[in-house]
């Protein structure tokens, strides 16, 4: 892998500073050039959006380098491998699936491997997601990923196309019984020791483990086991104090915009099976109300109502054996249902304490973030940075939601679920972290975006981006970029954390 030398070449080293430098007195930050015909303000755009919204020790030194400062050229090497597997995989699934089509059949010996360019920091594999065809491209996909770091388990709970995180535990490989294992032992101590359970769930949580796990990653739980039932019958006991205190306010008058709005914004929600019950659309109500009420600085804020989706469905699953999708919420005892809402609550709330900037007058942490990522784009992938620039696409016309929601309304429920196991086990990862996800996520797509001559059909692109069929690979090979991307900006973390 390139040294620190070989590094420059992916960044322009020129007169203006590296993003993340010191700036001098008196000097002035990078622009871009822009069309005065197209320049809208902030307040103007947010008024016309009407929706803002192989087991060994391997495995452990591998998982274990998330949490160590690292030697970047280590990092980069390590991350690149993701990707390089990824792209050269593609490419045999594809030449695989065209031969079948002729009847032809290639032996995998002979198909070709597609080489990691380096002449990019950021490589695309924007190539089509061509499906395995057989079981042998699918077993040894599996085996070159767990060689990989960062890398997710291949976990049939997470890694196929269906929404295995909300559906029946299949049977477990011996691979993921293993990994589950070692969860269940680092849990069962009379002390959870929360550095090794990040490192382990870097890489996703088991959804067997996945409720109690989060709990503890987003510190509504504590980590000695003594203590956590207390903490729980005292905060859930909490919540519901807060109801009984707030809840009839909300038909004052005072409080009828608030109101109003969770109510447009709460059938928004996904999956639809879920927005569609009674007993779901009043938990969420009472959730969103009474966190706006405790927090009079921001108040209610257009999608936030998507940040309570992914705890609910999580904490659901603890209880059933169904698909979430299919199940009737309803069914569930009244008790049942009254500790996942207060659960959701106070994990929801444990989250927006890091960004609540973004929900404040004006959203300032939002537009903060869509400016970073702009720059830090114009970094990794000039050419595309210049192409949306040149067709007068701003950033914030497409980057805003990807803030706002964390890319919910960008990928699939279970890949948001998948993502929010290394957001809670990377430092600052809702508020620093995602913003190397979304870099990432942009430039995946570069094949596309070049190609699209149209200031419409490149918005509309950028707005509905194809992940409907994205699962558990597509998530790693974009952690994977977002890891590197963070290391490579490692001499300079403050400017991308203001």
């Amino acid at each position: 892998m390139a040294n620190d030398g070989g590094r420059k070449q992916f960044w322009k080293r020129s007169g203006s500073k590296v993003p993340g430098s010191l700036k001098k007195p008196g000097s002035k930050p990078p622009t871009t050039p822009v069309k005065l015909k197209k320049v809208s303000t902030f307040q103007e755009f947010e008024s016309n959006t009407s929706d803002a919204w192989d087991l060994g020790d391997d495995d452990d030194e591998l998982l274990a380098m998330a949490a160590e400062n690292l030697n970047t050229d280590v990092v980069m090497e390590t991350a690149n491998k993701v990707i390089q597997n990824h792209s050269r995989l593609q490419e045999q699934h594809k030449l695989q699936e065209e031969q079948l089509q002729e009847d032809k059949p290639v032996p995998f010996s002979e198909l070709p491997s597609v080489v990691y360019g380096d002449n990019r920091l950021v490589k695309s594999v924007s190539e089509s997601h061509a499906s395995s065809s057989a079981e042998s491209v699918r077993e040894n996909s599996s085996m070159q990923r767990s060689q990989s770091f960062p890398h997710a388990p291949t976990d049939p709970l997470e890694g196929e196309v269906a929404d295995h995180n909300t559906s029946a535990t299949p049977a477990l490989t011996e691979r993921e019984a293993f990994r589950l294992d070692k969860f269940k032992q680092l849990l069962a101590g009379p002390n959870t020791n929360l550095d090794e359970l990040r490192k382990l769930s870097w890489s996703g949580i088991p959804k067997q483990v996945r409720p109690i796990t989060w709990k503890l990653l987003s510190g509504y739980l504590p980590a000695n086991v003594d203590r956590r039932e207390g903490t729980l019958q005292r905060k859930r006991k909490e919540y519901f104090a807060f109801i009984e205190q707030y809840y009839d306010s909300r038909n004052d008058e005072s409080h009828q915009d608030t109101y109003r709005q969770i109510h447009i914004d709460i059938p928004r929600m996904n999956p639809e099976s879920l927005r569609l019950q009674p007993k779901v659309t009043e938990i969420f109500e009472r959730i969103l109300f009474i966190w706006a009420i405790r927090h009079p600085a921001s108040g209610y804020v257009q999608g936030i109502n998507d940040l309570v989706t992914p705890f609910f469905v999580v904490f659901v699953c603890e209880y059933i054996e169904e698909e979430v999708e299919n199940f009737d919420v309803s069914s569930l005892p009244e008790e049942v249902l009254q500790n996942i809402e207060a659960d959701s609550y106070w994990c929801m709330s444990k989250l927006l304490d890091g960004i609540q900037d973004n929900y404040t007058f004006a959203q300032p942490g939002i537009q903060k973030k869509v400016k970073m990522l702009e720059e830090l784009v114009s970094r990794i992938d000039e050419q595309v940075h210049r192409h949306l620039d040149q067709h007068e696409v701003k950033y914030l016309q497409f980057a805003f939601r990807w803030m706002n929601n964390l890319l919910m309304r960008e990928v699939p429920l279970r890949c948001t679920i998948r993502l929010w196991d290394t957001y809670q086990s990377e430092p600052e990862g809702f508020s620093h972290f995602h913003l190397y996800v979304c870099a990432a996520f942009l430039v995946r797509w570069r094949k596309e975006i070049l190609e699209e001559r149209d200031f419409q059909e490149l918005l509309i692109f950028l707005q509905n981006l194809p992940t409907m069929h994205w699962g558990n690979e597509d998530i790693s090979v974009l952690l994977a970029e977002a890891y590197r991307l963070k290391f490579a900006f490692a001499d300079a973390p403050n400017h991308y954390k203001k």
